[in-house]
């Protein structure tokens, strides 16, 4: 069963229906599902899709010449295979499809462009000469990141300005990632998130009918199993020094989030060849340098601002739990590893990515127009607050889970997150409360208060009296309630 990527295929679907030619290159990191998801949109439309293969150019050629010519375009009638390039692009116009948009799926682009650098140029001038008036749509499908950013699109490249549409795919969000755990609780639907993230080759492997326990131990831990090696094969395919990647990786994954922190974490000395390395993780949609909501652009291109974290919630999992105990599943102690290592820990391991889930979820509210006003700016707000007594004021270091802003500043959403077995408490939300308290003269001030495990009478009493504070709990997010109080 396919699940999700509306928004993709809605995408392909317009660029489908639109008259002339259509140049769509659709990319993103491995395993993020897109060639399923471009399968899912041939469907029903005759088309040609055609996998690349890390071959010599010739044998690629060749390949591309056997499929197109058993469409019966009418080369067919006296060759058996392409001369060149530009006449097995030139065919894409006879394709036989009567009224209907002739398409064809590149999948694995890059691998093409390796065995000929000179694909791309005999593409954009066939393109601009000829293809973008026929019925044509050609989809530029690949995970080499950079490749596409860089020689692919960029300026001065063949192919720049060229792409009618350009959508790069990135994992599925918490609420397409849990269709596949339909059986599962709301609680265990967030902890099966924290652990495989929203990359859809991983969530397969995870079984809705056994526990998240059963699951993590048989698809996981165990040497074989699909997930065991995942990471290290994605790094060698995309990397080299793997081992310095992975001291990196894992000093992240384990809460480092400042870069000299992960270089003497790592033991990197050069701060600068960390710095290197964490730019190469980001490309690979491996790593993200995260800011401050109220960080401006100016001080986003400061190279020491910022905090790093891993996008991957699979990548975090694995480096926190398979890698520190990487000999003992080696010789086959699945259950002591989970027993005394994951059991411990998975909860308050899954209380980063319970964040992540709660702004996924105000946008969703946004969406549904539910919020009390529209902020033009959401994320994760730390700096330093004022904190008074009735002696003196001071400052201190303070983190806000969700802080979402109105365009003129005027109004503030501020949202504190608890996933733990235990409910919110109301001096909790006091000390929610005191954060930002100088900015709460001059503008309006909305809580919302988001908890795994209810809340206690004090700040139900108190949002039943303050229209200002919402509370929402597990079932609320995780069923995306959008009418809340």
């Amino acid at each position: 069963m396919f699940i999700g990527r509306e928004s993709e295929l809605n995408f392909l679907e317009d660029k489908y229906s639109q008259a002339g030619g259509q140049l769509v290159v659709l990319y993103g990191r491995r395993r993020v599902g897109k060639t399923e998801t471009l399968r899912q949109f041939c469907k029903g439309k005759p088309h040609i899709f055609f996998s690349c293969r890390e071959c010599g150019d010739k044998m690629q050629l060749k390949a591309f010449s056997e499929k197109m010519l058993k469409e019966k375009i009418p080369a067919a009638a006296y060759i058996t295979e392409f001369a060149d390039w530009e006449k097995a692009f030139r065919s894409v116009a006879d394709l036989p499809y009567g009224d209907q948009k002739r398409l064809l799926v590149i999948d694995e682009f890059p691998y093409m462009c390796k065995g000929n650098a000179a694909i791309p140029s005999t593409l954009q001038n066939l393109w601009d000469e000829f293809l973008k008036d026929e019925n044509v749509m050609i989809v530029l499908c690949g995970s080499a990141m950079s490749f596409i950013e860089k020689d692919l699109l960029s300026e001065k490249n063949p192919l720049y300005g060229r792409a009618t549409g350009i959508y790069k795919m990135t994992e599925m969000g918490f609420y397409d990632s849990i269709k596949f755990f339909p059986d599962y609780s709301d609680r265990d639907k967030v902890l099966a998130y924290s652990v495989l993230g929203g990359i859809p080759h991983y969530l397969k492997q995870f079984d809705n009918k056994l526990s998240l326990a059963e699951n993590i131990k048989k698809n996981i831990l165990t040497k074989g199993c699909a997930l065991y090696s995942e990471v290290e094969f994605l790094l060698r395919q995309e990397l080299r020094e793997t081992p310095l990647y992975n001291s990196v990786i894992e000093a992240v994954a384990l809460g480092n989030t400042r870069l000299n922190d992960i270089s003497m974490k790592s033991l990197i000395e050069d701060t600068s060849k960390t710095s290197v390395y964490l730019k190469n993780l980001i490309e690979l949609g491996i790593v993200q340098r995260e800011f401050s909501v109220s960080e401006s652009v100016k001080e986003k291109a400061n190279t020491n601002r910022g905090l790093y974290k891993l996008t991957d919630n699979f990548f975090r999992f694995w480096y926190a739990f398979v890698f520190i105990n990487y000999s003992e599943l080696e010789s086959g102690d699945v259950d002591g590893v989970y027993k005394y290592s994951v059991e411990p820990s998975l909860h308050e391991f899954a209380a980063a990515v319970f964040e992540d889930i709660c702004r996924e979820y105000v946008r969703k509210l946004q969406k549904a127009d539910a919020l009390p006003f529209r902020y033009s700016k959401i994320g994760r707000w730390w700096g330093k607050t004022t904190v008074r007594n009735k002696a003196s004021a001071r400052q201190a270091e303070s983190e806000i889970d969700i802080l979402a802003t109105s365009k003129d500043m005027s109004q503030y959403l501020v949202g504190e997150c608890k996933f733990r077995n235990q409910p919110f408490r109301y001096s909790e939300f006091l000390d929610t409360k005191a954060k930002l308290i100088s900015q709460q003269e001059r503008a309006e001030f909305y809580y919302y208060l988001f908890s795994e495990s209810g809340f206690d009478e004090k700040i139900v009493e108190a949002a039943s009296s303050d229209s200002r504070i919402t509370l929402c709990d597990l079932a609320d997010i995780v069923s995306c309630k959008t009418s809340i109080k």
